[in-house]
């Protein structure tokens, strides 16, 4: 009787399916990552906190950010990925989900990571976890920018104003809501006759003066009509 092939194409020895050696080799293997990932959740609570701090985050922004990550590790998704990068996208995610988002730039200014890992990464959890993330309106980021650049209620107001009624003319479609809403500041800045420059309101919002210059004239334009 031919005894049974167990070589690979290559002539690697390979193992009959149902070997008892093979999954006592994959069940270590699962326990090393769940050790690893319970031994980095201290680490990863701590890195949300400080972050969180840094940013003014609220207490229930903090507690989706903490969910999300537990979420991500109990459904291995930590795995080839930093822990700053998911908590990053954590707190991202959490600021979405509580309405009170907070642009990649931002995060990234107080995170030990790139903008670009912590999209990608926000990106790939919200597919994996089914985040179900509404897509962020522009307003949501205007008081706060306003608050930072010290303007008048007046600003704000219009500001608000600006980018709804540009938004429903489609204007929005395909835009930056942090580039959309800081342009509209410095737009009805411009109206309310209040001094502000294209540079603080590109700082404060984490894009560039020429994203602003650009936006706010198209939104003037439209604004205006």
């Amino acid at each position: 009787m031919a005894s049974r092939n167990t070589r690979g194409a290559a002539g690697v020895p390979t193992r009959p399916e149902g070997d008892p050696q093979r999954a006592r080799f994959d069940q270590l293997r699962r326990e090393v990552r769940e050790r690893q990932a319970e031994r980095g959740l201290p680490f990863a609570m701590s890195e949300i906190e400080r972050m969180s701090a840094a940013l003014g985050v609220s207490r229930a922004e903090r507690e989706v950010a903490r969910a999300v990550y537990r979420r991500a590790s109990e459904a291995g998704e930590l795995r080839g990925r930093s822990i700053e990068g998911v908590t990053s996208a954590a707190i991202y995610a959490g600021c979405r989900k509580e309405r009170a988002p907070r642009s990649l730039g931002e995060v990234a200014h107080v995170s030990r990571t790139t903008g670009k890992e912590i999209g990608r990464t926000y990106r790939h959890l919200a597919d994996a976890l089914e985040l179900g993330m509404e897509p962020v309106d522009p307003t949501e980021y205007i008081p706060r920018y306003c608050e930072r650049l010290g303007v008048d209620a007046a600003v704000e107001e219009t500001a608000t104003e600006i980018v709804e009624t540009t938004a429903k003319q489609g204007l929005l479609s395909g835009k930056s809501p942090t580039g959309f809403a800081a342009a509209a500041i410095y737009a009805a800045a411009t109206i309310e006759d209040e001094s502000l420059t294209q540079q603080a309101v590109a700082d404060v919002s984490q894009v560039t003066e020429v994203t602003v210059r650009n936006r706010y004239k198209e939104q003037l334009d439209a604004f205006e009509r």
